[in-house]
């Protein structure tokens, strides 16, 4: 497989993927992604060099971005302050190869590439609902931070979502 940053020709491509993850979420009742997010901000991300794809020849095996900040990010208490760190964020894994440990690997991955960043600490945040997810990070030496970031989508609907970090 292929470890590398996505690029402008791989948009139609990661739009798919996403929407039959967005698909299979809505079928497991984790009904936290949509048409708007994430697939809206995947050319900015392809832009900024922030996207990077695992792909089995031609393709998408799994995604994630690695962003300098994050909307949440003062809303917890963070372990680890002073020093540089990225937020990993839109991590999905095509349907196709659910449950083969992809998640793991894209985890190592961001680890490893963030370190080569000169990053000292790795974030995310979660939605409380995402237990399938919660579980993975908290498997992958993530820890949670105090506090609870309220994502408010609409006046009827607010992301409860939690803090999670690593040090590298």
């Amino acid at each position: 497989m292929d470890f590398r940053l996505a690029v402008m020709n791989d948009l139609p491509q990661i739009k798919n993927v996403y929407k039959e993850i967005i698909k299979s979420m809505n079928d497991n009742q984790i009904q936290i992604w949509d048409d708007v997010y994430p697939c809206s901000f995947f050319k900015e991300d392809i832009k900024n060099n922030k996207l990077y794809l695992l792909l089995n020849d031609d393709e998408i095996v799994a995604a994630f971005a690695l962003c300098d900040t994050n909307s949440g990010e003062r809303s917890v208490e963070w372990k680890y302050k002073g020093e540089k760190n990225l937020y990993l964020d839109r991590l999905g894994v095509n349907v196709n190869y659910s449950r083969k440990g992809i998640a793991s690997l894209m985890l190592t991955k961001a680890k490893e590439t963030a370190k080569k960043l000169g990053v000292k600490h790795l974030r995310l945040f979660v939605v409380d609902t995402n237990k399938p997810a919660i579980r993975l990070y908290s498997k992958s030496g993530f820890v949670r931070a105090t506090g609870i970031y309220d994502e408010i989508i609409a006046d009827d609907f607010i992301l409860h979502e939690y803090g999670y970090e690593i040090k590298l």
